[in-house]
């Protein structure tokens, strides 16, 4: 870590002002809609509790046996424990942790000053200025958990014609939908390293998405960037490194916004495990603080979201933890600073369900939208907003050019993407609901409140036109990291590139484990929060329902030519059967043995696993059954192929050098059509084409002190500290010398590439900083700024309320006073802009290309496959003041070459892909001495051209 960097990001003081700001936090419960149009849809939840603190160790046992009971009975004492914990470190610690570590930024600034926008802001402008002081309230804050038939649903504006938004999960699917894809999760899709897939997924997504009636699409994800190898929530992003995350998140929002979707980047920042991320979820009142410097945060945990925003994207969700002691969601640095004004963000800033922990605080901290809309627990039917900030506008705790800012940022974000559009949209409500399969129930089942039942699903089908693009993602994000000889088969039996017969007579092949069947079915627990059946997808709210799995047995058995092959599947991991069957392992002359390792989201728990893996070991005992089934294939003479289902690495050194191990194809997390994905490489008709996005390592303990989960507090406001900085994945590797088990970004295939005749055109003359900032392109909407009259903030006489609803209104005004508010420290305190911004994704400069490099790649193999040249840049040695990591991704590409074929491929290099965060500066600084070297090749360690400049 730079001596020289800075802590950054607070809120400023906000969790010490929530003692202070009693009007900020809402106790309220009501419904907007008059009561002609209250009555609705919507029945009981999907199984399970509603959420709270005890819901991560409740929900994966409704309804289950004995055993699971006694599970819970256990994980609800490590609950006690950890609670007991946190009783002791506040008795160690007798002073509270501290706040705000870092400068304050204020006040927010506008949306609406670049030119791309700014018909959007024309329009929202309009309309925000007919609004009402509850119709804008109305439009910041969510109705409630379970008070829409979407996850999130905001209020509407009725008066000028501003719907309710519908907000829905998720990165790899429409969560809680039927009828809808399944799509490969982000890490899969980031292992094919193709960017038109990544296009073409999200605009896939982005069209079922619509035809569902969502609004905003909570996806993709960056966040966590994969920092530790055993984090949960790792396998909704698109691998460990910022470069390649940042370029599938933009092309995925170019696609689902192609669609007319509003696309939410998230989690804002350093969510990087699920252990404590969120208060009370393990016990403590506080979550986690993710302690990161300055130069850090933005050469790795922000750069994607810079990609999204330049992308266009319409929201960003602000995550659960706190970034150096201070609550992402009430943080004016993250909020203000970094994404409002350095990367020029015109979309809405929303809050991950319930990351909202104060009400004024985040208000001024730049947050625009809070989701679900609850207070500071699950249904509580008091939220931090809706009556609350309307309370506060009215006593001038908020001032009301804020509140005009959240509004016409979240309605420029409705208008940019065409959504007043009615042949888009041209109903208000989704033709699903999030709660219950019946075809009736109603609109808000989270309220005791007695209402009239409705059509809530319509069954609407949305997935068949993307089968063939969900296939080719799950084929080509399998990573082949091991062949000697054995792939491709042919159905008829003819083994390897060769195509060689064994011996003559029928081939015997057997399938063995359970991940490769289809277990109790693929849904059968909620939010897939278990591991049985072939693994598919993690856990959590980032997964989808699956409208069907075709498994890796299925498509084998229907593939191969019976008359040519024997095939048998034995689908289960318990050694027992293998050894009381010794026979259904020796007659075999291949086996492929399957194996898994599964993880996800903290609010659930499947056995021992907290959401974050406990190890990198695979699960079930599958590296028991793959050193079994390798011994006995064929009597010891057998060759193995193993298949693994992953939300990450996995330990293999158990079995990987095994010389019977003939083959292993590392298939992540691949989605409904899982087997026909599978089989296409095995079958030959795709050659292998994948890349791992993230390193495998010969040991969890290779990957430092940073990529180790925190599993125990260490404070009653536990302490993360990435004191590796930089150094990540595969910079950690470079930085120490340590050899993987696989590298990053490797990946095999049936033919052989060759790169020559690497070359370099400069295209901009080198300049230590970017050229000044641009003037805004567009000025931002004005408003009338005066505090509208009380009155307007009372209840309607003829509004039916539903309980724990919430609401824009108040039930008296009479305690309403204008004293003055004592504003965060540093409010009054005039900013700077930052010279790194200008507009969206940061300084125009910044994305100028200042050098190209091209290289020729030739398919000197037997046959045809896709490669994916890589490009890693290596900063110039002068300046030795300044770590830099031995090399950084800085470009890829991915075509198809036939056999003998030579294309030339070119990578274009930005002033940003060239410089580093300056922390003393505050920018992006180019070394100016020196010269920079350009590697190419096919891994972060296989890069046989290098070119200098």
């Amino acid at each position: 870590m730079d001596p020289s960097s800075k802590r950054l990001l607070s809120d400023d003081g906000s969790r010490r002002r929530r003692s202070q700001d009693s009007d900020s936090d809402i106790d309220v419960t009501e419904h907007l809609r008059p009561k002609s149009t209250a009555t609705s849809t919507q029945p009981a939840f999907l199984g399970g509790p509603r959420p709270g603190p005890f819901s991560s160790l409740r929900r994966p046992f409704k309804g289950r046996s004995r055993c699971c009971v006694i599970v819970t009975c256990v994980l609800l004492g490590l609950w006690a424990i950890l609670s007991a914990g946190g009783a002791v470190f506040y008795t160690k610690y007798k002073e509270a942790p501290p706040t705000g570590e870092s400068p304050p930024w204020y006040p927010a600034p506008k949306g609406g000053t670049l030119k791309s926008w700014a018909d959007s802001y024309k329009k929202a402008a309009d309309m925000v200025s007919r609004m009402t002081l509850p119709e804008k309230v109305n439009i910041t804050t969510g109705t409630g958990w379970r008070m829409g038939l979407a996850v999130g649903t905001t209020g509407p504006a009725l008066h000028v014609g501003f719907p309710q938004l519908q907000l829905q999960d998720g990165p790899l699917g429409i969560r809680f939908a039927d009828n809808a894809t399944a799509w490969p999760a982000g890490i899969t899709t980031g292992a094919t390293f193709n960017k038109e897939l990544f296009y073409l997924r999200g605009k896939g997504h982005g069209l079922e998405t619509r035809q569902k009636g969502i609004h905003v699409l909570l996806g993709p994800c960056v966040g966590p960037l994969g920092r530790m190898p055993a984090g949960g929530r790792n396998w909704e992003g698109f691998g460990s490194d910022p470069y390649l995350q940042g370029i599938a998140a933009a092309e995925t929002i170019k696609g689902v916004q192609d669609q007319g979707v509003m696309a939410t980047i998230k989690h804002f920042v350093a969510n990087e495990q699920e252990h404590f991320r969120q208060s009370w979820e393990w016990g403590l009142p506080n979550a986690l603080s993710a302690n990161i410097d300055d130069r850090t945060l933005h050469e790795l945990y922000a750069w994607p979201f810079a990609d999204s925003i330049r992308a266009g994207v319409a929201s960003v969700m602000c995550s659960y933890n706190m970034v150096n002691n201070s609550y992402a969601c009430d943080n004016s640095k993250l909020m203000n600073g970094i994404l409002k004004d350095e990367m020029g963000f015109q979309g809405f800033v929303m809050s991950d369900w319930l990351a909202q922990r104060s009400g004024v605080g985040s208000a001024l901290a730049g947050l625009d939208m809070t989701m679900p809309g609850d207070g500071l627990f699950w249904e509580d039917g008091k939220s931090l907003w809706g009556g609350e900030l309307s309370r506060a506008v009215l006593n001038g705790s908020v001032p009301v050019d804020r509140l005009n800012d959240m509004v016409v940022r979240i309605v420029a974000a409705w208008y940019q993407l065409g959504q007043d559009n009615k042949e888009l949209y041209p109903e208000e409500l989704p033709n699903f609901s999030s709660w219950t399969n019946e075809k009736m129930g109603v609109l808000a089942p989270g309220s005791k409140t007695p209402q009239e039942e409705s059509e809530v699903n319509q069954y609407v089908q949305v997935l068949l036109p993307h089968k063939d693009l969900a296939r080719q993602v799950a084929a080509e994000g399998t990573v082949l990291l091991k062949n000697e000889g054995v792939l491709p088969i042919s159905r008829d039996g003819l083994v390897g590139i060769e195509q060689k017969k064994l011996h003559d007579g029928k081939l015997k092949v057997g399938v063995f484990g359970e991940d490769a069947g289809p277990g109790k079915g693929p849904n059968y627990c909620k939010d897939r929060g278990c591991n049985q059946g072939t693994l598919a997808e993690g856990w959590g709210s980032g997964s989808a329902e699956f409208p069907y799995l075709i498994t890796p047995a299925e498509s084998l058995k229907r593939e191969f030519d019976e008359d040519k092959v024997t095939i048998t599947e034995h689908l289960d991991n318990k050694l027992d059967y293998y050894k009381r069957n010794p026979s259904v392992l020796a007659e075999q002359d291949i086996c492929f043995v399957f194996a898994n390792s599964d993880g996800g989201e903290g609010f659930l728990a499947w056995g021992s696993v907290g959401g974050d893996r406990n190890d990198l070991s695979l699960q079930k005992g599958g590296d028991d059954l793959i050193e079994h089934v390798v011994e006995k294939c064929g009597n010891g003479n057998g060759d193995t192929v193993v298949v693994i289902h992953s939300v990450g690495p996995v330990d293999m050194e158990r079995w990987i050098e095994l010389p019977r191990v003939k083959a292993v194809l590392y298939a992540n997390l691949p989605g409904q059509e899982s087997g026909d994905a599978l089989a296409e490489l095995i079958f030959g008709d795709m050659n292998p084409n994948g890349k791992l996005p993230y390193t495998i390592a010969k040991s969890l303990k290779d990957y430092g002190e940073g990529g180790q989960i925190m599993y125990l507090p260490n404070g009653v406001v536990p302490q993360q500290d990435f004191k590796e900085g930089l150094y990540i994945d595969y910079r950690h590797f470079d930085k120490y010398n340590i050899e993987p088990r696989f590298e990053f970004g490797f990946g095999l295939s049936y033919t052989t590439f060759q790169f020559s005749n690497v070359k370099v055109k400069s295209v901009k003359d080198k300049s230590p900083l970017p050229s000044p900032r641009p003037a805004a392109s567009a000025e931002p909407p004005t408003f009338d700024e005066s505090i509208p009259d009380p009155e307007e903030a009372l209840w309607p006489s003829d509004l039916r309320r539903l309980e724990r609803y919430n609401y824009p209104y108040l039930d008296s005004v009479d305690d309403i006073k204008q004293d003055p508010y004592p504003y965060p420290e540093g409010y009054d305190v005039a900013q700077a802009l930052s010279q790194a911004g200008g507009d969206q994704g940061g300084n125009p400069d910044l994305w100028e290309t200042y050098v190209t490099v091209t290289v020729d790649v030739t398919n000197t193999g037997p046959v045809a496959g896709k490669v994916v040249p890589q490009l890693y840049l290596s900063y110039p040695d002068t300046e030795p003041e300044i770590d830099f990591p031995v090399r950084v991704l800085r470009g890829f590409e991915k075509f198809n070459l036939e056999k003998g074929e030579k294309k030339s491929v070119s990578f274009d290099l930005t002033r940003r892909d060239l410089s580093y965060w300056d922390v003393v500066q505050q920018n992006w600084v180019m070394v100016t001495s020196g010269q920079y070297s350009f590697a190419v090749g096919q891994s972060s360690r296989d890069l046989p051209v290098v070119a200098k400049w």
